[in-house]
């Protein structure tokens, strides 16, 4: 299948043998290397198109994004135009970080911009979440931790993604050695942060759900990232919108109310500070938020495997048991029957009565008969 770039094209579908649009006539390869073979999206001011590279042998997957803005006015047009450069220019500096596409080319052709870029095989969280249900505390811990060493890359570049929510992440499928790694994807609303900017009022952007509340008034964060993960994790949680979770007469987040298994206390604090929606009590870094998240008790290995180290318990050593044989154990009332019985001697030693003697041999036959019952008992046993 070849799908025809030109929005004005009434029939857009092609084989994939052709070289020109049977409907309009335009062109179908880009660079005379790239064909689009489906769309696969529309945003704000452009589409993306799942497409093949066919100047390689393997003809791998790739993704044209084609500059095409629905608002109207000149001062927005403008604005289109540089968030889509600079989007090209984000995915150049950030090189080729295996979990944010690599930029594959930037252009012009027949008047109309295109970005291609790495194909990401998988699905967003967003489809994740509709098709697998709610994140556990394990799964959110995990993507926590993987997600924000992402950002930690960004950040380190001066970058602010400024649009982090399900949709824009995605978790690969294939190939097998990189299964379960997920990837951040969409920079077109990203910015450099200088010292200049920092200062200045830019542009609100980013989406409404999740955008931190000084970004919707053009003063976007280091920390404005982490309040829009933040708001992301707990939407993973609970499956609700995140306009459901905040209570906004009240000034303060309920997205425990929504639960349907509680979490661990410090888990949930963290992600209280980092839904703060004052920036100040915020996390300010992202090392930050690693720092209290990586002192949590559940562990998670660099191979994606979580471990919960579990106390060894203290089991007390059972005391010894010593079987003993008939021959030993009479020996043994032996040894206390002439223990006992000499004790007796010495204390009535200068006693030369008859009835001390009669008194004395009454007490020996009790004694025999006592330890006849021990013997009795012990041979049993």
């Amino acid at each position: 299948m070849s799908y025809c770039l030109n929005p004005s094209c009434l029939n857009p579908q092609n084989t994939s043998s052709e070289k020109f649009c049977l409907s309009c006539g335009s062109k179908l390869l880009l660079k005379e290397r790239y064909r689009a073979m489906k769309p696969i999206g529309q945003g704000g001011f452009s589409r993306t198109f799942l497409a093949r590279d066919e100047d390689k042998p393997s003809q791998p997957l790739c993704v044209i994004k084609q500059f095409y803005p629905q608002a109207q006015g000149t001062s927005t047009l403008a604005k289109a135009i540089e968030l889509f450069n600079h989007e090209a220019m984000r995915l150049e500096e950030l090189g080729k970080h295996r979990q944010i596409p690599e930029l594959l080319a930037y252009f012009t052709q027949d008047d109309r911009q295109y970005l291609l870029q790495e194909f990401i095989d998988g699905l967003n969280l967003g489809q994740e979440l509709q098709q697998n249900g709610v994140y556990n505390e394990t799964q959110i811990q995990h993507f926590l931790n993987e997600l924000l060493r992402i950002l930690q890359f960004c950040h380190q570049k001066q970058i602010i993604h400024r649009d982090i929510k399900p949709e824009n992440i995605i978790r690969r499928q294939n190939p097998a050695k990189l299964r379960g790694q997920i990837v951040l994807v969409d920079f077109g609303a990203s910015k450099v942060v200088t010292q200049a900017s920092m200062n200045q009022t830019g542009t609100s952007i980013g989406s409404p759900e999740y955008v931190a509340p000084e970004q919707m008034r053009g003063k976007a964060l280091f920390s404005s990232d982490i309040y829009s993960l933040g708001v992301t994790c707990i939407h993973l949680l609970t499956g609700k919108s995140p306009f459901d979770l905040y209570d906004i007469n009240n000034d303060v987040w309920l997205w425990r109310n929504y639960l349907g298994t509680s979490i661990n206390d410090s888990l949930g604090n963290i992600l209280d500070k980092m839904l703060a929606t004052t920036p100040a009590r915020r996390y300010q870094t992202v090392d930050e938020v690693l720092k209290d998240l990586n002192a949590l008790p559940t562990l998670i290995s660099q191979t994606g495997n979580v471990v919960k180290p579990v106390p060894t318990p203290s089991i007390p050593t059972p005391p010894t048991i010593v079987s003993s044989s008939p021959s030993q154990i009479d020996d043994e009332l032996e040894e206390m029957k002439t223990i006992f019985m000499n004790g007796k001697k010495s204390q009535n030693k200068n006693s030369n009565s008859s009835s001390q003697n009669t008194q004395q041999s009454a007490k020996n036959s009790k004694i025999d008969d006592e330890l006849e019952e021990l013997r009795k008992k012990y041979k049993k046993d």
